[in-house]
C-alpha cells in the first residue's frame, strides 16, 4: 500500500497511456487488497458507430454523467464553455465529481483521472483537489500535457500551481510519460522524480 501523504501524478500528452496506467494500477491494488477503500473518478470517451462524441465521468463504483458532447443541442448548452468541438456540462460533472472528492476518515487512497481543461471549467474543481491533497490520504491523479498552442483555463500550469498552493507535499511525485524511450530525470527539488516514456 502507498505511504500515508504520497502523492502520485501523472503527466503527459493525450493518448500516452495515462488513464490505462493509472486503471491497472486501481485494478492491481483491488485485487491484491479488496478491502482497500478507493474513491475518486475517471474521464472516458463515449463513442457512437466508433466515433469519439464525447467524455463521461466514471466513478470507481461504476456510477456515470456526462463530461462533454458534441451533441449537446439544448438551449442551456449554448452557454457552456467549449473545448474543440466538445460543449462542456459542467453542472454534470460537479454533481458527480465533487461528492468523490469529499474526504473521508475510512479512504485508503484517491484516484482523480484526470485534471484536465474540461474538468477545471468547473471553479470548485481545482480547489476540492487541494482539499483531498491537504487529507494526507495517498492521491493516484494524471495532469494532462496541453497541446502545443492550447492551454488550461485561466492559463494554469498545474504542476506549478500545485507547488505553489500545496507546497507542504513533501510526498509529490510526478511521472511524465512520452511516446518514446523511458528515462527518468531528478528535478532541483529531491520531492520531485520525473520518469519520461
Amino acid at each position: 500500500m502507498v505511504g500515508t501523504g504520497k502523492c502520485f501524478l501523472v503527466t503527459g500528452p493525450p493518448g500516452v497511456g495515462k488513464s490505462t496506467l493509472i486503471m491497472r494500477v486501481f485494478e492491481s491494488l483491488k485485487a491484491s487488497n479488496p478491502t482497500l477503500k478507493v474513491q475518486g473518478f475517471y474521464t472516458r470517451e463515449v463513442r457512437v458507430a466508433g466515433e469519439r462524441v464525447g467524455f463521461e465521468v466514471v466513478t470507481l463504483d461504476g456510477r456515470t454523467c456526462p463530461l462533454a458532447s458534441s451533441n449537446f443541442s439544448s438551449q442551456e448548452s449554448h452557454r457552456w464553455p467549449n473545448v474543440g468541438k466538445y460543449k462542456v456540462d459542467v453542472a454534470s460533472f460537479e454533481s458527480l465529481a465533487l461528492l468523490e472528492l469529499q474526504v473521508r476518515e475510512d479512504t485508503d487512497l484517491f484516484i482523480i483521472d484526470e485534471v484536465g481543461k474540461m474538468e477545471l471549467y468547473s471553479s470548485s474543481f481545482f480547489p476540492a483537489v487541494l482539499k483531498v491533497l491537504e487529507s494526507n490520504i495517498p492521491i493516484l491523479a494524471s495532469i494532462p500535457v496541453p497541446k502545443f498552442g492550447r492551454d488550461i483555463p485561466a492559463g494554469r500550469n498545474l504542476e506549478d500551481q500545485l507547488m505553489f498552493e500545496a507546497p507542504y507535499l513533501l510526498n509529490l511525485q510526478i511521472f511524465s510519460l512520452h511516446f518514446g524511450s523511458c528515462k527518468v530525470k531528478e528535478s532541483c527539488r529531491s520531492n520531485f522524480v520525473y520518469i519520461e516514456c
